[in-house]
């Protein structure tokens, strides 16, 4: 049985996430237009910069941070960025990001993006978020609620 469009597209962004260099959550990004997909990105360090996966450790978990605060320790930059940063961004007016994430045990992250990364979803004219919600359904959000 083929797979409805936005079940195949998250699946696509799980395996996105497999890339990822964090060593507490890994995230994956798909962003998509008329059923082409323009752009993916996992949560890493940027380009040339030592990753937490390689060194084996990260300052935020290491600090026992929560999710969402003191961003500032992390080197890593968002999936969602970095699918944006590799976008055309003519391409992503009126797109769709999909966006899938796991804990360090394996379980469904929340993958509702953070304020920072919801400012970046607008600013590129994205139409629209779905995301793979921590008990592992889908959640659709109109960029305009964000």
């Amino acid at each position: 049985m083929r797979p409805e469009w936005d079940d195949y597209f998250i699946e696509i962004a799980k395996v996105v996430s497999s890339r990822s260099t964090c060593l507490r959550r890994r995230y994956g990004a798909v962003i998509v237009k008329d059923k082409v997909i323009i752009s993916t990105g996992y949560n890493g360090s940027p380009r040339g910069i030592d990753n937490c996966i390689d060194l084996g450790r990260c300052v935020r978990k290491e600090q026992n941070i929560p999710s969402g605060e003191r961003y500032e320790l992390c080197e890593a930059v968002h999936a969602e960025q970095n699918a944006i940063i590799n976008a055309p961004p003519e391409r992503m007016k009126d797109a769709v990001i999909y966006i899938a994430g796991f804990e360090e045990d394996k379980s469904f992250a929340n993958g509702m993006p953070c304020k920072l990364c919801s400012r970046m979803i607008r600013n590129s004219q994205i139409k629209e978020v779905i995301y793979l919600k921590s008990g592992g359904g889908l959640e659709r959000v109109d960029v305009q609620n964000l």
